[in-house]
């Protein structure tokens, strides 16, 4: 069995549920624009871990105001994301300091600039990680950014863990492996590892440094 050295964490679908939340950032910002539209719970699940515009094109299709829209979005989501947070999965507020004690943890997703940053300032699981980069932050693929935090922070033994197939094929376009968090929003059958619950994530890490 190969051994790890570092945990690379999808947001979305793999360590909490925030659709609830995106849907009331969403309507905020239609309403803004003067727009009658809404969102629903399963439009969003189903353009879970994809770029913003990507989303974009998928629920409103009209790019003439995808740039004004897509600002007014990115800033709803900065602030209001920090009161209106997401749910944790069970077994995550328990285990990432416990994985922590014995992996360096990142984060790297499809989110805006704030999106990781409120995440961890919300839960409290900020010390936990040692770093994070978004596509918001940096305008990188997801696989541009795994790529990065590797050499950045020299890791050897690298695995990243999210919920889609689209994680997969990112993880695997940066040359590491992936574990799908079947719990989470979408399914991956070229993922090399897969685990039911949270709990099940930490199990299969913990047990290699036993």
């Amino acid at each position: 069995m190969q051994r790890f050295d570092s945990l690379i964490f999808d947001m979305d679908g793999t360590l909490w549920d925030a659709v609830d939340s995106y849907v009331k950032v969403w309507d905020a910002t239609f309403a803004e624009c003067g727009s009658g539209a809404t969102v629903d719970r399963e439009q969003l699940i189903r353009c879970m871990g994809q770029p913003i515009d990507v989303i974009y094109r998928r629920l409103v299709g009209d790019p003439s105001g995808a740039a004004g829209f897509l600002k007014k979005l990115d800033d709803n989501e900065a602030t209001m994301m920090r009161t209106l947070g997401g749910v944790l999965y069970p077994g995550v507020r328990d285990n990432i300091p416990l994985l922590a004690r014995h992996y360096k943890l990142f984060m790297v997703s499809n989110c805006g600039a704030a999106g990781l940053p409120n995440f961890l300032e919300f839960t409290g699981l900020k010390p936990y990680f040692t770093s994070t980069l978004s596509h918001g932050e940096t305008g990188l693929p997801k696989d541009g950014n795994i790529k990065q935090l590797i050499e950045q922070y020299s890791l050897a033994a690298p695995i990243y863990i999210g919920d889609t197939a689209g994680d997969c094929a990112s993880a695997h376009a940066a040359g590491i492996p992936m574990m799908l968090a079947a719990y989470g929003f979408g399914a991956a059958p070229e993922a090399e590892f897969s685990a039911d619950s949270f709990d099940d994530v930490a199990r299969f890490f913990l047990d290699q440094i036993q």
